[in-house]
């Protein structure tokens, strides 16, 4: 990200600390094509920053911007959110958007992050301080939860960091988070501890699968939103059939990041042509018992060498690429690889908690570190994925977006 674009997000922040906190601390800039300030408000006790903004834009005569730097997507008592208004009046080429309402607690087919193309998000620190910054609103929104204790305790992160120290390596969770891929990881590993590679590698990988053993060998529905949402695979099937017209039974599938294969059971029982790969060894035990005529193969989806080149009709991978260590662009350049041309592709992204003390869904991800489920989250990472099926040929990519999970499907070239 540009130093100018970190300037201008860091002032509308700034900004927004001169409202009082009887209502949300929202701070909005408005950025003309030579890069220089047009206007710069955070509302008044009268009017919305998008208000005083409007009138701006009238008394000068302005009908084009360059940018739009916004702490806050804002929605009126009417869920009709400001930005459109605005929007109405004057094109802006890019916006910068900071965190949701902390009112919206759904998809809206209005809201102007989901409509506009060129919107992009404030880096996660500014992100949490405007969540800050607004404490009071955040902190009482129908998103924010108490970390569901299965989750809070175990956390990849946790296992990983545990199961090193076992064997003699001690890694901070800080080290973890500044190497977020397994070759960053491990590479780290090899600098820290002057390992050999083929070391460090053999290290790291039996780490990882005994880390995603414990937390999913045995997963069930019980702490997950898939036990309130029924519709789950009808929504599979949904993107199915707009890739497909034959029957799911025809192809030969792959399905990566089964984990202990609860959604293999339901949605391949019929289905004979089939492999599953996993990095947790028990948890394909597990499927293998279930699926005796399967292919089972240990593996990351980013490292699928077992698997040959184009010999797959379906590749489908379920809440797996926002799992922690993955290497998004690396995974989907060997679903690439492995599938046959005309073939499909569906990747769905985690995107909902289960809330046990309200017995409801939440939709979106965490913002790390904070309590706050961001109903955005999960279509960013959406949006990343789609540029990269893009960039490696993939055609008719379509996004949707549900309670649980957010469906990318395409087909190859």
């Amino acid at each position: 990200m540009k130093d100018y674009n970190l300037y201008w997000m860091n002032y509308s922040i700034s900004i927004a600390n001169d409202v009082d906190g009887s209502h949300l601390r929202v701070g909005a800039i408005l950025i003309s094509n030579k890069n220089e300030l047009i206007f710069a408000t955070s509302g008044s006790s009268k009017l919305s920053w998008c208000q005083e903004l409007l009138t701006k834009v009238q008394e000068y005569n302005i009908n084009e911007a360059q940018s739009l730097y916004l702490t806050i997507n804002t929605m009126n008592t009417n869920r009709e959110f400001e930005l459109n208004m605005l929007l109405r009046k004057i094109n802006i080429h890019k916006i910068y958007l900071g965190v949701p309402d902390p009112n919206l607690d759904c998809y809206l087919d209005n809201d102007p992050f989901l409509v506009f193309e060129c919107i992009y998000r404030y880096p996660e620190n500014l992100q949490k301080e405007i969540l800050n910054q607004n404490s009071q609103y955040y902190k009482n929104s129908r998103q924010s939860i108490k970390l569901n204790s299965y989750y809070s305790v175990k956390r990849i992160s946790t296992l990983v960091v545990e199961l090193l120290k076992s064997r003699g390596y001690v890694v901070t969770k800080n080290e973890l988070e500044n190497n977020k891929t397994v070759n960053d990881f491990i590479k780290f590993i090899i600098k820290k501890y002057n390992l050999e590679p083929m070391m460090a590698e053999h290290l790291i990988n039996n780490i990882l699968s005994e880390a995603f053993d414990e937390k999913y060998a045995s997963y069930n529905y019980t702490n997950d939103a898939r036990s309130l949402d029924l519709n789950w695979k009808d929504n599979f099937f949904f993107v199915y059939n707009k890739l497909f017209d034959s029957p799911l039974n025809d192809k030969v599938i792959v399905d990566v990041g089964v984990g202990s294969g609860n959604e293999a059971k339901i949605l391949f029982s019929n289905c004979q042509k089939i492999t599953f790969v996993d990095i947790a060894p028990n948890g394909l035990k597990k499927i293998k018992r279930e699926f005796p005529n399967s292919h089972c193969v240990l593996s990351r989806a980013e490292k699928l060498t077992l698997l040959s080149d184009d010999s797959y009709d379906l590749y489908v991978s379920l809440r797996t690429y926002n799992s922690s260590f993955f290497d998004i662009k690396k995974a989907i350049s060997e679903a690439n690889r492995v599938l046959k041309s005309n073939a499909g592709i569906i990747i769905s992204i985690a995107n909902g908690f289960l809330d046990s003390t309200r017995n409801c869904i939440i939709p979106g991800l965490l913002i790390p570190g904070t309590n706050f489920v961001d109903v955005y989250r999960g279509i960013d990472m959406a949006k990343k994925l789609s540029t990269y099926f893009v960039t490696m040929g993939f055609k008719e990519i379509q996004i949707l977006p549900t309670n649980i999970e957010i469906y990318l499907s395409a087909i190859s070239m």
